[in-house]
């Protein structure tokens, strides 16, 4: 197992990303041996972006501590989800597939076990039910998320309840904002918006032979996913911002009903709530238990259009120069690592490095080659690297088999390890 001695914050002499000009030509000179496309995880930042999280979540003496619960969608890097999980403050993780919760909760010779292990989305997978039904230890350590009692219904279906293990339930309630004119705010995830809508379903649940609810969950992905701060467009942030603002009243209320309702009849073991953009809001709410996050860690860009917190660029990637179609344009080798979500500018990879380097708006990125303009691409050779940044932090991982630790200062800054994403342990659950 790689220890990525991630205990301690990093000291303020490691914090080169503060300084672009400093920060990413010791990652050119410390990979200069090696050949694009390569990711690096820079581990002071890395370090810095997991005990910054931390502190965001914190919350009064006074108050019952909450947990972050490490988002696997938001890193696919089993090392670096081992190494967050070891620090105090961080417990369980939020899976995205039943097949991905079932292999984390297993172990290897290389990685220990998870033993809380929270599948983030309903699963209709039968072969990975089965697996998850004739195993006593995968049963107590793998929560379901469902949102109706036809998610039960499946599950009987795929193996009755006279001939499993008891399967252990989260029930989602909806956290979107049903905002006044303009309706519909957040994401479609949950049918269960009510404290009487959840209630109902959750009695239904406890009465069910062959389950257990033992947690409640809700994604404020209108809060949490989504910057506040975009660049260059004052109006639609303030518009953000007041939409936030009225969502997070709402819901305080609602979840806490919610939670209450359910509670009333179930002895919940968890309440989960939030991601990485709302961990101070999150905490603050009584009915949650512990929040959500993962994106912080590796700190793609989509987090730099917050106004309350800047996650350091932990991960980037690098792609080589191998043309140079005009004076002014230089051509890289692949680039099209698009994001998920609606298509737009902010899916693209932001590039870093070196600075005055735009994409062609007629190619953009592409699958095989992305061609650069301005300045900078006038000086470039064949060879020279640029360094990018992908809009969400896990899907990074989908691209590559592994990412190139790099640690040290400045000049000193070098190679020291290297991490398997899952791509490269050989696992692709999506």
């Amino acid at each position: 197992m790689t220890d990525l001695h991630l205990a301690t914050p990093p000291s303020a002499a490691e914090r080169t990303w503060t300084t672009p000009d400093v920060f990413w030509p010791s990652l050119s000179a410390a990979t200069a041996q090696l050949d694009p496309p390569l990711a690096v995880l820079h581990l002071p930042a890395l370090r810095h972006n997991a005990h910054d999280m931390l502190r965001r979540a914190a919350v009064p003496e006074s108050r019952p501590a909450k947990t972050i619960r490490v988002a696997s969608k938001s890193v696919r890097i089993r090392s670096v989800m081992d190494a967050v999980l070891a620090l105090p403050g961080y417990a369980g993780v939020l899976a995205y597939t039943l097949p991905e919760a079932l292999w984390l909760a297993e172990g290897d010779a290389e990685h220990p076990p998870i033993e809380d292990v929270v599948v983030g989305y309903p699963t209709a997978d039968r072969a990975a039910i089965r697996r998850l039904a004739a195993s006593p230890e995968l049963a107590s350590r793998v929560t379901l998320m469902v949102d109706s009692l036809a998610h039960l219904d499946f599950i009987d279906a795929v193996v009755p309840p006279g001939g499993r293990e008891t399967i252990r339930l989260c029930l989602e309630l909806d956290s979107s904002w049903q905002a006044p004119v303009l309706g519909h705010v957040g994401v479609y995830r949950s049918p269960l918006y009510s404290a009487a809508a959840v209630r109902e379903v959750a009695a239904a649940i406890v009465k069910r032979p062959g389950f257990a609810l033992v947690g409640m969950m809700g994604y404020e992905a209108q809060i949490a996913g989504q910057g506040d701060n975009p660049p260059g467009k004052p109006a639609w942030g303030a518009t953000l911002r007041w939409v936030q603002k009225n969502s997070r009243e709402e819901l305080l209320g609602r979840r806490g009903e919610a939670v209450a309702a359910v509670r009333a009849i179930a002895d919940l073991e968890f309440v989960n709530g939030g991601g990485t953009g709302s961990l101070e809001f999150t905490v603050s709410d009584d009915s949650v238990t512990e929040v959500a996050a993962g994106s912080g860690l590796l700190g793609g860009h989509l987090f730099d259009t917050y106004r309350g917190f800047r996650p350091a660029p932990a991960a980037s990637f690098a792609l080589s120069v191998v043309r140079r179609p005009g004076p002014e344009t230089a051509t890289l080798l692949g680039g099209g690592w698009i994001a998920s979500g609606p298509p737009g500018p902010d899916r693209m990879p932001k590039i870093e490095w070196p600075t005055g380097l735009s994409m062609v708006a007629r190619e953009m990125a592409g699958e095989v080659q992305t061609p650069v303009t301005g300045a900078a691409a006038g000086v470039m050779r064949i060879g020279d690297r640029v360094w990018l940044r992908h809009t969400k932090s896990g899907e990074l991982s989908e691209h590559v088999d592994g990412f190139h630790l790099v640690d040290g200062v400045d000049g000193r800054a070098r190679v020291v390890g290297e991490v398997a994403s899952y791509r490269g342990d050989g696992t692709v659950f999506l």
